[in-house]
């Protein structure tokens, strides 16, 4: 391949890598907490139009048109309805993954919970604290969501700068293989028993279709850089090298 095939590949992958981290960073507002800003960029079409962009670049259908949430109250309402209340104080569609017994998969809720954060700490990032996010919930949907968006950000920038972008593509490769893909999978299951409590049609949208789009993506990853290892397969790396370097 010449040097301005490979340039041209390099610049196709940076593009994609764009395109995932869009859709994660746009994914994690859409499924926090409702503001204000949330609705009025719903209202404007402005989410949904970066949504569809971004979508389409990955190979997806174009975003439909639905109608939206008439005023912040009722997407409030929705989301709370769906996602924060529900029998006994539990939500009926948790978005935390600790909250679903198939996920922890015999570990203690604490262990699961560190595996997570492993991850995030060693790119460098630490619990959020008062209004930076949510509190000591590694395993928040919001989080890994956002946690995915940066390392598709450190893979561009990799590949914009002609560095090696393998390692940030191992990462978001185990990061879905082993927890945000079967949380969102667990989420589409949870909530197809709870469809009825008012969540606006976009949100509802984007809860159907991210398991089966995270599982796209991470075929591709596995294409570029091989099979996600099992629990227990990890090669041994050197003291001073991570399973991802």
């Amino acid at each position: 391949m010449t040097n301005a095939n490979t340039s041209l590949a390099r610049q196709l992958q940076a593009e994609r890598a764009e395109a995932r981290e869009a859709i994660y960073r746009l994914a994690a507002v859409v499924l926090g907490y409702p503001l204000a800003e949330t609705q009025q960029a719903l209202e404007e079409g402005r989410l949904q139009m970066a949504l569809d962009q971004a979508w389409q670049t990955l190979g997806g259908e174009p975003w439909p048109e639905f109608d939206i949430s008439e005023s912040l109250e009722q997407l409030e309402v929705g989301y709370m309805s769906t996602f924060i209340q529900g029998r006994r104080g539990k939500p009926r569609v948790p978005l935390v993954a600790s909250a679903y017994a198939g996920l922890v998969d015999g570990l203690t809720p604490g262990a699961y919970l560190l595996n997570v954060q492993a991850f995030y700490t060693h790119f460098g990032l630490t619990a959020a604290v008062s209004d930076e996010g949510h509190k000591d919930e590694p395993d928040h949907l919001v989080a890994m969501l956002e946690f995915c968006a940066l390392l598709c950000h450190l893979e561009s920038r990799a590949l914009a700068n002609d560095r090696d972008a393998a390692p940030y593509r191992r990462a978001q490769r185990d990061f879905l293989a082993r927890y945000l893909a079967p949380l969102l999978q667990a989420i589409r299951a949870s909530y197809a028993k709870e469809s009825h409590h008012g969540l606006d049609p976009n949100l509802e949208h984007l809860v159907e279709m991210l398991p089966a789009w995270a599982n796209a993506q991470l075929l591709s990853l596995e294409t570029l850089v091989g099979p996600s290892p099992k629990p227990g397969e990890e090669r041994a790396a050197p003291a001073n090298q991570s399973m991802w370097d």
